[in-house]
């Protein structure tokens, strides 16, 4: 199965990327959340990734924050693939609210070293591992590089959020922790932990990020657990935490997981999903990048295809616009950028990696003049055609200088094209969509038509 380990094109604008999530901008009032298939575990992203784990954590919370949208507003408007939501923008609060109903995890193994309290929350003696605690506590943690406990007086007094805030966050916290735990508990499962995170939309206070995921939560199977209090089957990420502690060596936990582990992670969180939701995700061949981007294109928040134009000089930006104008007829996006072979050639590499993982096809046009070297540089090692259209001020210009497009180093596949138009034209062509295609016979056949006008005119019949 294919993955989506990130989203990147030219076309929207990335705002934020997380350990899992990225964000980007729709407009002033919205944004898209993109749930990867990256996994983290004890504050790093493992190399693997885990097929189908982005589209199990992005719907899951769509549902949830649909079951709980009574106890508080959240920032979800709706779906847009199965990896990605539409959300309202909000201005985050910095602070995880952690609920637990149960002594496991990093909390019994501070237990077991003596340690009587969880972010200022005091834990009885003589407890035992996976005891449920008399009531859910809520412990919060900081949202910095690495997550800190703390109290929530030390959460007012450090200015992370004011203490109406935090206590109405406490509240909700444990409302939904409960009513979490009840219907998940009518499935079998227990809801063994959780996190919360809240932001502010116009000054209301709502939930964001997600909701009673694989990621956010620890599960249990209910069966199993009264079986077998201190072992209970983890539905959850748990699993991967418990092979990496496993595997731990010289300190350092394993960067990458075995095929068979990210094979049953893959089952586990579908599973899961399916136990919570009583709906199976869709098992498709489909690579999930192609489905992506035509789930993108159908909500119209990209167009079909990008153009880029790449200057080796703000000078050349009038012979830019050109193309540009003609190539926005065809309804295809198009950008400018300023990169110089010679003068900051450091900056190619970047250039290539936004346009070389690009979700919708693309086309380069490279545009420098008497010494060429911007072309070159991007046609070996880009994987989307590259075309050179040199500036050229005069023919005299256009005879000197013209080698250096047209004779490129061998593995290097540029096209040199040298009036802006039929460079834009052909442009258009090398995306090879079939909606362009159509527009692109339709112009051929009212040229011909044309031309066989103005014969019938001349001749006088």
């Amino acid at each position: 199965m294919s993955v989506l380990t990130n989203l990147i094109t030219p076309q929207l604008e990335k705002i934020h990327s997380g350990k899992v999530r990225e964000s980007f901008r729709v407009d002033a009032e919205h944004r898209l959340i993109v749930a990867t298939d990256r996994i983290s575990a004890f504050d790093s992203v493992l190399k693997t990734a885990i097929p189908g784990k982005g589209a199990v954590l992005n719907s899951l919370a769509a549902f949830w924050f649909e079951k709980t949208q009574d106890i508080v507003p959240n920032h979800f408007v709706k779906l847009i693939d199965p990896n990605i939501s539409l959300v309202r923008e909000a201005k985050p609060i910095k602070v995880e609210m952690i609920v637990r109903g149960y002594l496991t995890g990093s909390a019994w193994r501070g237990y077991q070293k003596g340690k009587r309290q969880v972010s200022g929350v005091p834990i009885p003696d003589g407890m035992k591992k996976n005891q449920a605690f008399p009531q859910p506590i809520v412990t919060p943690t900081t949202k910095e590089e690495s997550d800190r406990e703390i109290s929530a007086e030390d959460l007012v007094k450090e200015g992370w959020v004011d203490a109406a805030t935090y206590q109405k966050m406490a509240e909700i916290s444990l409302k939904l922790f409960k009513r979490g735990s009840e219907f998940l508990a009518e499935r079998g499962i227990i809801l063994v932990d959780t996190k919360y995170e809240f932001g502010l939309v116009d000054g209301q206070l709502v939930l964001i990020d997600e909701i009673h995921t694989p990621d956010s939560s620890r599960f249990w199977s209910k069966e199993d657990y009264e079986n077998h209090p201190e072992n209970a089957e983890q539905l959850d990420k748990e699993y991967v935490r418990s092979y990496l502690l496993q595997n731990k060596k010289d300190g350092r936990y394993p960067a990458e997981l075995p095929p068979e582990v990210v094979a049953e992670t893959t089952r586990r969180y579908r599973e899961i999903f399916r136990m919570i939701t009583g709906s199976e995700l869709p098992d498709t061949e489909e690579d999930v990048r192609q489905r992506v981007y035509k789930n993108l294109l159908k909500a119209g928040l990209i167009k079909p295809g990008f153009v880029a134009f790449v200057m080796g000089s703000p000078s050349d930006e009038a012979h830019a616009r050109k193309m540009q104008k003609e190539v926005e007829k065809y309804g295809v996006f198009s950008e400018l950028r300023v990169v110089s072979a010679h003068k900051n050639g450091e900056r190619i590499p970047q250039v290539v990696e936004d346009y070389n993982l690009s979700v919708e096809p693309g086309v380069v046009v490279a545009i420098a003049g008497r010494s060429n070297g911007l072309g070159g540089a991007l046609a070996a090692n880009l994987t989307i055609p590259v075309i050179n259209c040199p500036p050229f001020a005069d023919k005299t210009d256009l005879m000197v200088n013209v080698n250096s497009s047209l004779m490129m180093p061998s593995n290097t596949p540029a096209a040199t094209v040298i009036d802006p138009k039929n460079a834009a034209q052909f442009a258009v062509r090398c995306l090879n969509l079939p909606a362009l295609r159509e527009q692109i016979m339709n112009e051929i056949q009212q040229m011909k038509k044309d031309l066989i006008d103005a014969d019938r005119k001349l001749r006088g019949r």
